[in-house]
């Protein structure tokens, strides 16, 4: 406690309002913690996902009202970043074997970066927002594939199934090339412009990167539909 009252006396309360959490938490921590949601393991891991870190400790701070435990939290992890210690850590014996003691960060991350960082760990990696995170990829998963490489490489920006916008439909699309798939290919991978009107010279960039396979999912999902 006394250790958080001195940090807490020596930073501005609303000075770490001036860093960006989230930029911070890419920046400074995951060299060590993988941020996805779910996270990706890995047997080489340096230390634990950050979703982990994050919904174990807010689960074991012990707050005298529940209303303070997300600032509660906070104070842990401020305190912890700076002066990690054994006695301090809620994490089981055999992570502790297998991560290690997480080393200090001071001079690294100031107490209001630890503090930007805490808040924006505690408001992301929640419950609430992996659900939707899970519910996003079980729909996306059922997509036929032709669909998740046109979201992938961002297609449905410029064009709509059946409504122009800045590119023609692909319902238009189809049609066009419905007996010319090798064309539709080309004008996919070399782009393209002045090929439609309607598009007043909006032109299609080229997508060199698509593999062959890839490419003929792409034209044969915008050809069925």
């Amino acid at each position: 406690m006394t250790i958080l009252l001195f940090f807490s006396a020596c930073s501005d309360e609303k000075a770490h309002k001036n860093y960006n959490g989230e930029k911070l938490i890419e920046q400074k921590c995951a060299s060590c913690h993988n941020l996805d949601m779910p996270p990706t393991l890995s047997d080489d891991e340096l230390a634990p996902p950050m979703m982990a870190v994050a919904f174990h400790m807010y689960s074991f701070v012990t707050p005298t009202d529940e209303s303070q435990r997300t600032s509660k939290a906070i104070e842990f992890v401020v305190d912890y970043v700076q002066n990690p210690a054994l006695e301090k850590s809620y994490c089981d014996k055999e992570s502790l074997e297998r991560y290690g003691l997480m080393p200090s960060q001071k001079g690294k991350l100031s107490v209001d970066e630890t503090k930007a960082i805490a808040e924006y760990m505690f408001l992301h990696f929640t419950q609430e927002n992996l659900s939707k995170i899970q519910k996003a990829k079980k729909k996306f998963d059922s997509l036929p594939a032709g669909e998740k490489l046109a979201l992938k490489h961002r297609c449905l920006s410029c064009h709509k199934k059946d409504v122009k916008t800045v590119g023609p439909a692909f319902t238009e699309i189809a049609k066009k090339f419905k007996t010319k798939p090798l064309e539709m290919q080309k004008s996919i991978i070399e782009g393209s412009k002045g090929e439609w009107k309607e598009s007043n010279g909006a032109v299609m960039p080229p997508f060199k990167t698509l593999t062959k396979d890839d490419l003929e999912t792409l034209t044969q999902w915008i050809s069925a539909i």
